[in-house]
């Protein structure tokens, strides 16, 4: 029953946020690397920083969790929500008003610090790796929101990927209390009916990409801690493959990084082969589906799972690519 009500909670707030954003003008307008043309409502992934605060305010109420900023808590849900809280509500601004990149990372860097902490990592880990960790980190968050381009395509990857440490934490290791993994699937649940559609009525916007990519890494992060196994950041191959060879592919054409484009492979999937956008949201979702299938069911040490995953999933890449280059350049 409790999560019924929290499920039609969100739904009702979700309403709620398309008033404000309609009468304000939250909208994302298409331009040269949009995968959309027509103008959508952004920022729905609002969704996610607002399902932590009903996810506190539930253990407050009727878990006594203390109230009190208490350093001692394992594990702390008041220093995740202050990085959370942190980095959605700079990238709501993003999303309203341009920010420089130097400003975002300012605010990228004090979430991130805040996760570190949450994750007790400055107590685990020497200093020198703690620069790894930044930029880890903060490429996920970044990888993430590149990813974030056409209809149902985060929010259908992050439902695998939370489906997926559901599971485990339910029936093979339990690492973190279930609610705090069921209340972000059940936001995504709610952001989907809205978004998984041919005509999108919202889009995540910074705010949505930059939450939900800040509760996965926690939770990988903590099933990594918690089982000493890397293989855990496979949940994320997919983004990751996508997004490090684009990048890769960038600078060999000696291209800005940082300037907008329509590179990815999923891109040209949308914009150039007019591939139905649900249709690449899912075949993402299901490849990452199938990888963490693998990942859960076998026992092997991490360099095998990494070598036996990320080998095949990076050639995949690239064959699928250079054909779809091959049929644009050829029209």
């Amino acid at each position: 029953m409790e999560y019924i009500i929290i499920t039609i909670s969100l739904f009702i707030l979700m309403l709620a946020y398309f008033k404000i954003a309609n009468k304000y003008k939250i909208i994302d307008k298409p331009n040269h690397r949009s995968a959309h043309t027509e103008i959508t409502l952004r920022g729905g992934g609002i969704i996610f920083p607002i399902a932590f605060l009903i996810f506190l305010g539930y253990e407050i109420l009727f878990n006594n969790y203390p109230i009190s900023f208490n350093t001692d808590l394992q594990p702390n849900f008041w220093i995740f929500g202050a990085g959370l809280l942190t980095i959605c509500i700079i990238s709501f601004i993003d999303d309203v008003i341009d920010l420089s990149t130097k400003i975002r990372l300012v605010f990228h860097f004090m979430a991130v610090t805040l996760l570190l902490y949450f994750l007790n990592a400055f107590q685990l880990f020497p200093w020198w790796i703690y620069p790894i960790f930044y930029v880890l980190i903060i490429g996920i968050l970044n990888a993430y929101n590149f990813m974030d381009g056409i209809n149902g395509m985060s929010g259908l990857y992050s439902l695998v990927v939370l489906g997926s440490l559901a599971c485990i934490n339910q029936y093979i290791f339990s690492f973190i209390e279930k609610d705090f993994i069921l209340y972000p699937i059940l936001a995504c649940f709610v952001f989907l009916v809205f978004n998984f559609r041919k005509r999108a009525k919202c889009f995540m916007g910074d705010i949505g990409s930059m939450g939900i990519a800040f509760w996965v890494i926690a939770l990988v992060a903590l099933l990594i801690l918690k089982t000493g196994e890397l293989k855990w950041i496979l949940f994320l191959a997919v983004y990751g493959v996508e997004t490090i060879l684009t990048i890769l592919e960038r600078l060999k054409l000696k291209e800005n990084i940082f300037d907008a484009h329509r590179r990815h492979l999923y891109q040209l999937l949308a914009n150039d082969m007019k591939v139905s956008h649900l249709l690449v949201s899912t075949a993402f979702a299901l490849l990452q589906l199938i990888i963490n299938f693998v990942i859960i069911m076998n026992s092997w040490s991490d360099w095998i799972n990494f070598s036996l995953i990320l080998l095949p999933l990076v050639i995949l890449y690239l064959l699928v690519k250079i054909k779809i280059k091959k049929q644009i350049s050829s029209k």
